[in-house]
């Protein structure tokens, strides 16, 4: 505590008490059905037991035209409240306050009912851009019945043992729509002039108010929608004066950002292209003329960062919602002085929202513990000390072995460069992704603390193993470029992806990055490159570059390689090269795309597996583990799951 005094420090938030100013904020998890499952309780129980000081259970919609997606909790029926009341009781066991959110997304869902589109429903019929739906304008008895849904929804979670709700308003969803101008196009009054567009809002607080009595009630808002038809801070300060003139709040959420576009929904959980606390200065802006207590969430990944934040009264609160899905010990850690140990966020977005964006439960690649707390939360002892190697020090190698000396194994770890951390050292390399390497100084550390020895320089060989005679080996060598046998190859000039990044070669004025996967690497070298002065041509095998990736890393890094004038070619399969044209064909119509003027062709074809010692090892007796990109070329988060995995096996 003494290094965070004011973090660690108690707060009065209405009629609860938070014991420090961390606030686990509300998120979808896609843990639950249309109520809260055993899941969903492990999941925030694991972050109360934690030490976070205040919990905000995920979006719940609060009428049956509240549907945003599948595995989206209903309020709108008393079916809700058992899980609720398990939720509140696992949080109130360690003595943490427990909101719950409420929702209703107006025209922007992405979710269909047995496959079929819903109709969805916005304050006028104007067509939303990121989700391409054209919704209904809503009648007036809509509102009043989403109005009633809001308060009886407020009642089910209360009544089920919360201490109070949180209003959802921000992110371009129904309430902020009925608050833009340029969305909100009604002639009635719940359109028009600024106080017309806030009352539906200002209903909602009351009608709530009037069905919880002094509970907890808040409300999230954009500061900076950050899009075209959403508001600025200007317009929010004037709602959140009167609104809290009202006086019927107990506090405000704030962030920025907003769904209703590629852009701007990047803010919805910002990438790590975005610098931490990146959002303060637009929300400071407001904290300084308002009143009530101020929850401020926006890459806040480190205590350092939230106690700054605090000690400059920029906020009361710090939403830390990713560096609880990271490290959901991370508050108990910096309150006992062991923040060194703590499981550092990096924003690579890939298992928390980019498990959401494909529908599947939250996790997290550096703790795949995350989203499956019921059946990998707790570890076991082994029966037996057991003495295991593991080759390589890449991600799986490194989480294996942490994890098999955490159960009482004997490990050894053996990296033969001089460094352990294996393609993620190159990976943050790419502009922008710095971070991904705090992915290896973290897994490193838990390597460290639970007793493994790690020995670098040094090559797993048949012969070592031979001498050393482990009852165990894990093999995690990795991968290696695949470089195809392409025509023409050897009279142009080509070089792979990893090259470039290391500095192992140069390019030319005019580069073709031909890009298999597509993924950052392509579009990191792309902008590396442009950004150097090349020309850059990315031609993508896939329907648009990064279309494997997360969205808002995707978004995020194709505005970037737009503003630098990097050309984009999708549907484009590699087929030969000479010293200055590259062939592609058109993977739909096998037409062939020829780029001609160009110095150097850059491959970014993907990987393929080293099988080497595993090969070597073929008549090995003893038990043998293959596991990460040397069993399959895939990502980090694949190669740490299954490091875990075995990690519990041995």
């Amino acid at each position: 505590m003494a290094q965070f005094p004011t973090l660690f420090s108690p707060f009065r938030l209405g009629e609860i008490e938070v014991s420090n100013r961390i606030v686990f904020t509300a998120h979808h998890t896609h843990l639950s059905g249309d109520v809260p499952s055993d899941e969903l309780v492990a999941y925030y129980e694991s972050r109360a037991a934690g030490g976070a000081g205040l919990i905000v259970v995920e979006v719940a919609g609060v009428h049956s035209s509240a549907r945003f997606s599948s595995n989206f909790i209903r309020a709108d029926s008393d079916e809700c409240i058992p899980g609720y009341r398990r939720i509140a009781q696992a949080c109130h066991q360690h003595d943490c306050p427990v909101l719950g959110q409420l929702f209703h997304p107006g025209r922007e869902t992405r979710g269909k009912v047995d496959g079929v589109t819903p109709v969805t429903w916005a304050p006028s019929a104007l067509p939303g851009e990121r989700h391409h739906v054209m919704p209904r304008a809503m009648p007036s008895n809509l509102i009043k019945e989403v109005v009633e849904g809001y308060g009886t929804a407020a009642a089910r979670l209360t009544a089920a043992g919360l201490d109070g709700v949180e209003i959802l308003a921000s992110h371009g969803y129904l309430l902020s729509q009925f608050l833009s101008p340029r969305i909100n196009q009604r002639l009635d009054g719940y359109g028009g002039s600024f106080q017309n567009r806030l009352r539906m809002i200002r209903e909602i607080i009351s009608c709530i108010r009037s069905y919880i009595g002094d509970r907890v009630l808040g409300i999230r808002l954009s500061v900076e929608a950050l899009v075209p038809d959403g508001a600025n801070g200007e317009e929010m300060l004037e709602v959140c004066k009167q609104l809290e003139s009202d006086g019927d709040l107990t506090y405000f959420s704030f962030v920025v950002g907003s769904a209703s576009t590629l852009g701007g929904s990047t803010h919805i959980v910002p990438p790590m292209e975005m610098p931490p606390d990146y959002a303060m200065p637009a929300i400071t802006k407001l904290t300084s003329a308002l009143s009530l207590p101020v929850i401020v969430t926006g890459r806040i990944n480190q205590p350092q960062t939230a106690e700054r934040i605090l000690c400059a009264q920029e906020a009361d609160l710090c939403g830390m919602t990713r560096a609880l899905i990271s490290d959901p010990d991370m508050p108990a850690k910096a309150i006992t002085g062991a923040s060194d140990k703590i499981r550092v966020c990096i924003a690579c977005n890939q298992a928390c929202t980019g498990h959401g964006l494909l529908g599947f439960p939250i996790s997290c690649i550096q703790y795949p513990e995350s989203g499956r707390e019921r059946t990998l939360g707790v570890k076991n002892r082994a029966d037996n000390r057991r003495r295991v190697i593991v080759a390589g020090g890449g991600p799986a190698g490194l989480k294996a072995a942490a994890v098999a000396a955490e159960r009482g194994h004997a490990v050894t770890l053996y990296e033969k460069t001089r460094r352990v951390g294996g393609q993620a050292l190159l990976a943050q390399l790419l502009p922008s992704r710095l971070e991904f390497g705090g992915l290896i100084d973290n897994l490193h550390r838990e390597c460290l603390q639970a007793g493994v020895e790690v020995v670098t320089g040094t090559e797993v060989t048949p012969e070592l193993v031979a001498a050393e005679r482990p009852d165990a080996l894990v093999i995690a060598t990795g991968a290696t470029p695949y470089v195809p046998d392409l025509p023409g190859a050897d009279e142009a000039h080509v070089v792979t992806a990893w090259q470039v990044l290391s500095g192992a070669v140069n390019v030319g004025a005019s580069v073709v990055i031909a890009d298999w996967r597509p993924d950052w690497i392509g579009l990191g070298v792309a902008e590396r490159l442009a950004a150097a002065g090349s020309h850059v041509r990315l031609c993508v095998n896939g329907t648009h570059a990064g279309e494997t990736l997360q969205q808002y890393v995707r978004d995020a890094l194709v505005a970037r390689i737009h503003l630098l004038g990097v050309e984009v070619t999708p549907y484009a399969r590699l087929v030969g090269v000479d010293p200055d044209t590259v062939y592609f064909q058109h993977t739909a119509s096998d037409d062939p795309i020829l780029l001609e003027k160009v110095d150097t062709l850059v491959l970014a074809m993907g990987h393929q597996s080293d099988t080497q010692l595993e090969t070597a090892l073929k008549s090995y007796a003893g038990e043998l583990q293959v596991i990460g990109d040397c069993l399959a070329p895939r990502t980090a988060e694949e190669a740490v799951y299954e490091g875990l995995k075995i990690g519990r096996e041995l």
